[in-house]
């Protein structure tokens, strides 16, 4: 049998399988018709004949990394709320004074489709120079039905054209848009926006802002439910701002994952934990924004739980898209170890996605997207965060990006 691609001499695969890494040295990954077919020790794959065959000595081979939290569909930029922060202005603040979350939704509701696409595909070019093979995407600055479906819209278009698989989440309890009154919005978006987006299959997944700033756990709930009904999966944006016990709210709810996380309290984790919700960690925006709390990750670790790291790309709180860069963040502002911070961008961020069966580490059957990095210890990707180690890119069995 001749099979498509067969990667040797690995100095060191990080498989992410088992309780540690999952690391084999001196290995080779067979790949076949997009998934991997065999990992084993060079020279065991004797007899695997392929049409390509990569030589990775030297070099260390990873899953491709998976990043599930993105804002990355915007129009506009906010370098001088970014300029105002420096100067000692709050996040929340330059909310309350119609900057931040709205001055991108006006942005982009001015943007063009074209535009919206154009600008997206920029950056999803640069996430793959560093790696990124999965990419989660919100909608939530259109804020009105037409906007939403526009940015949703681009996304599909996106998922159609760009290299990597993209996760659409329908974002629109991001914030209350200035035209119309909360209680008006929410009825919009429980009765209009939410059918008219499942019918479309624009969104597998459907958020809202949980917080003192946003929406009120009664108000997610709602929304939540009727959401469920049209059978988008739930994930939460919570406990940013303030703990408003978006955690626990999370788990009753039957969220996969729960995002940010920096404020939740002891009982909010441990319902997470009871019930298998994916916590997400972005360290990168705590970085950005200068934050001074930390999620709870001592406790997280004790629970078991499968943390994972996003790099929450987005014009207002974080314009980091290199995934190293947010493992960095991870290991440095919210005590992660290496390990956790690598496994955070891989395995556990397909778990956050709810497709941990198909990527997120190297095994037998699943898909073949694989990261090669030309550097001699897996530590340096988190170590040298400022370095791209990354020299081809391999999405379900071809090689989408390679500076061999």
């Amino acid at each position: 049998m001749i099979f498509d691609l067969l990667i040797k001499n690995i100095s060191e695969l990080v498989t992410m399988e088992g309780d540690n890494l999952g690391i084999v040295e001196n290995a080779s990954v067979v790949i076949h018709d997009g998934k991997i077919s065999k990992v084993c020790r060079t020279g065991d794959e004797q007899g695997c004949h392929a049409e390509m065959i990569i030589d990775a000595s030297g070099k260390v081979v990873m899953p491709g990394f998976v990043d599930c939290h993105t804002h990355l569909v915007f129009g506009g930029s906010r370098a001088d709320e970014f300029e105002k922060r420096i100067k000692g202005a709050t996040y929340a603040e330059i909310a309350r004074e119609g900057g931040g979350i709205l001055s991108t939704v006006k942005a982009t509701r001015r943007a063009s489709f074209e535009e919206l696409y154009e600008k997206a595909l920029d950056w999803l070019n640069e996430m793959l120079c560093w790696g990124t093979t999965t990419v989660e995407i919100k909608s939530g600055y259109g804020l009105n039905l037409a906007d939403e479906l526009k940015q949703l819209s681009v996304i599909r278009s996106l998922a159609e054209d760009a290299p990597q698989t993209l996760i659409p989440t329908f974002l629109g309890a991001h914030a209350v848009p200035p035209e119309i009154k909360k209680d008006e919005y929410i009825s919009l978006l429980a009765d209009i926006m939410l059918p008219e987006v499942a019918e479309k299959g624009l969104a597998q997944f459907f958020d809202v802002f949980c917080d003192s700033i946003a929406f009120s756990n009664n108000e997610t709930k709602k929304l939540v439910e009727k959401a469920k009904e049209y059978g988008l999966k739930i994930k939460l944006h919570v406990d940013e701002i303030e703990d408003v016990g978006g955690a626990k709210l999370a788990a009753d709810l039957g969220a996969v994952s729960a995002e940010h996380l920096v404020k939740s309290n002891e009982e909010g984790l441990r319902r997470m934990a009871e019930r298998g919700v994916v916590p997400v960690l972005l360290p990168a925006t705590t970085f950005f924004l200068k934050e001074q709390a930390r999620p709870n990750v001592k406790l997280m670790r004790e629970l078991k739980m499968p943390i994972a790291v996003a790099s929450d790309f987005n014009p207002g709180s974080s314009t980091v898209y290199a995934l190293p860069f947010a493992s960095a963040c991870g290991v440095l502002l919210d005590d992660l170890t290496l390990e956790e911070a690598l496994k955070g961008i891989t395995t556990n961020a397909a778990k956050a996605l709810g497709i941990d069966d198909a990527v997120g580490s190297i095994r037998e059957g699943k898909d073949a997207d694989l990261v090669i990095l030309d550097s001699d210890s897996w530590k340096n990707v988190v170590y040298y965060f400022n370095r791209n180690f990354v020299v081809t890119v391999v999405k379900k069995g071809q090689v989408i990006y390679d500076l061999r």
